[in-house]
C-alpha cells in the first residue's frame, strides 16, 4: 500500500468511522506515549541517576563486605572498589597464594581490614560450608557479592558436555550461592541492612543452546533474587540480581575490550553506583534484576522493545556453532604443532 492509498484510508476513516478513529488514534498515543516516558526511565537510570548510597550497607562503618571468586576479574575488582568505598573485606576463593597476593594489595592500597577463606566450592561438602560459616558468623557483614561462576570450556550440545563439567556448573553457580548466601543472610537480618549481588548474564535472560546447563544456572539466579528480596525487603536487605552481558575476563575468555565489552574496573564502577535501579531491565518484566553498564542496558532495553525470544535463541544457537567451529580449528591446529 502506497503512502497515498494509507491517507486516504485513514480520511475515509475519520470521515466514515469517526468514533472508531478516535479510539485507534488513543490507543496509538498511549502506546507512543508509553514507549517514551519507559525510554526516558530508562536512560535516566542509566546515565543520570544516582544508586543507593553504599553507606546504607556499613560502609566506613566497621562493615565487611564478602566477595567469592574474589581473586581475578570482577571479583577482585569489587573486593578493591568496596575496600575504596570503606568496607572491610572477606575474600573467598580457591587459590590460597592468589588470595594472600590479593590480600596485601588491598590492605596496602587501602588501609582496610582483609582476610581471606579458601574453599573449593565445585568439591564443597557440609564440612566445608560450615567451616565457612564459623569464618562469617558473629561478623557484620553489610555486602555479599555472590560473584565466582563457571561456564562451558566451549559451546556444546548436551549430550556432548562432559558429565563433571555439568556438575561442577551446578555446584558454584547454583549450589554456592545458596549456601554462602545460607550462611551470611541471618547476620544482615539481624543488623537490619544488608546488599546481595548475585551476578547473573544474558545467558539467564535468552535461553542459550549449547550452554544449556550454564544458561539454565543463570536463569536460576535470576528467579532466586526476586524470591529472597521479597522475603528480606522487611528487613531492609536488597537484593539485587545483575544481568551481565560479556566482560573482560578469564571466564569470557575476551582480553580484549570494546563498547560492549567492557574491563572489570569500568563494569563493577557501574554496579556499585547503580544500586536499586533496574536500569536496562526496567520494564522487562524481572523484578530486581538490574543491567547497569551503560551498553548492555541500552542492549537489554532495546531487546525488551523487540521481544522476540525465539529470535534472540536462534541468533545465539548460531553464534555458538561458530564459536565451537572456530575452537575446535585451534586444537585441531595446535595439535599438528606438536
Amino acid at each position: 500500500m502506497s503512502a497515498s492509498q494509507v491517507i486516504a484510508f485513514a480520511s475515509s476513516l475519520f470521515n466514515d468511522q469517526p468514533y472508531v478513529a478516535t479510539v485507534l488514534l488513543a490507543l496509538g498515543t498511549i502506546s507512543a506515549a508509553r514507549v517514551v516516558y519507559q525510554t526516558v526511565s530508562v536512560l535516566a537510570q542509566t546515565f543520570i541517576l544516582p544508586g543507593t548510597n553504599l553507606k546504607q550497607y556499613g560502609a566506613k562503618k566497621g562493615a565487611w563486605a564478602v566477595v567469592t571468586g574474589a581473586t581475578d576479574g570482577i571479583g577482585k575488582e569489587f573486593a578493591v572498589q568496596l575496600a575504596k568505598a570503606g568496607f572491610n573485606i572477606l575474600l573467598v576463593a580457591r587459590n590460597k597464594e592468589l588470595l594472600a597476593q590479593t590480600a596485601s594489595e588491598i590492605v596496602v592500597k587501602y588501609q582496610v581490614s582483609v582476610e581471606s577463606h579458601s574453599i573449593d566450592l565445585t568439591k564443597a561438602d557440609d564440612s566445608a560450608y560450615d567451616a565457612f560459616t564459623a569464618v562469617v558468623e558473629g561478623r557484620d557483614v553489610g555486602v555479599l557479592v555472590n560473584n565466582v561462576g563457571k561456564s562451558h570450556n566451549m559451546p556444546a550440545y548436551l549430550i556432548d558436555t562432559p558429565k563433571d563439567e555439568i556438575k561442577d556448573i551446578v555446584a558454584i553457580n547454583v549450589n554456592a550461592t545458596l549456601r554462602v548466601t545460607y550462611a551470611i543472610l541471618p547476620g544482615m537480618v539481624e543488623h537490619k541492612r544488608g546488599l546481595i549481588l548475585n551476578i547473573g548474564s544474558f545467558a539467564g535472560a535468552v535461553p542459550s543452546p549449547m550452554l544449556a546447563t550454564y544458561s539454565g544456572t543463570k536463569a536460576f539466579l535470576a528467579t532466586f533474587t526476586s524470591a529472597l528480596a521479597e522475603e528480606v525487603a522487611k528487613d531492609n536487605i536488597t537484593v539485587e540480581h545483575v544481568n551481565t552481558y560479556f566482560v573482560v575476563s578469564k571466564l569470557s575468555k575476551i582480553r580484549k575490550s570494546s563498547l560492549l565489552i567492557p574491563k572489570p574496573d569500568a563494569f563493577v564502577r557501574s554496579v556499585l553506583s547503580k544500586i536499586g535501579l533496574a536500569c536496562g531491565a526496567a520494564f522487562s518484566g524481572r523484578p530486581d534484576t538490574s543491567t547497569p553498564y551503560w551498553s548492555h542496558a541500552l542492549l537489554d532495553y532495546a531487546m525488551t522493545l523487540v521481544n522476540s525470544p525465539s529470535l534472540f535463541i536462534s541468533y545465539t544457537h548460531g553464534l555458538h556453532k561458530d564459536i565451537r567451529k572456530r575452537a575446535l580449528n585451534k586444537i585441531a591446529r595446535d595439535a599438528k604443532k606438536q
